[in-house]
C-alpha cells in the first residue's frame, strides 16, 4: 500500500484530530488508516462491504454518538 493514495473525507476535523484516511482505486479493497498516525497499520475492507458501511451511514442506520 505504499503507493496508495490517501484522502480525509470532507467531514473530518478541520484541524487534523479525529480523521480516517480512505485509500481509492485499489481493486476489491478500501484501506483506512488513523490520519494522526499515517505509517501505522491500516484496516482494509473488501469494497462492497465498504460500500454497505457507507450507504448505512448516509441512510441514517447508526446513531450518532
Amino acid at each position: 500500500m505504499s503507493s496508495a493514495t490517501w484522502r480525509k473525507s470532507n467531514y473530518s476535523n478541520p484541524d487534523g484530530g479525529d480523521c480516517v484516511e480512505v485509500a481509492d482505486g485499489l481493486p476489491r479493497i478500501v484501506p483506512v488508516r488513523d490520519s494522526k498516525n499515517p505509517h501505522g497499520p491500516a484496516l482494509v475492507f473488501p469494497a462492497g462491504t465498504w460500500s454497505a458501511f457507507i450507504a448505512g451511514i448516509k441512510a441514517g442506520d447508526f446513531p450518532a454518538a
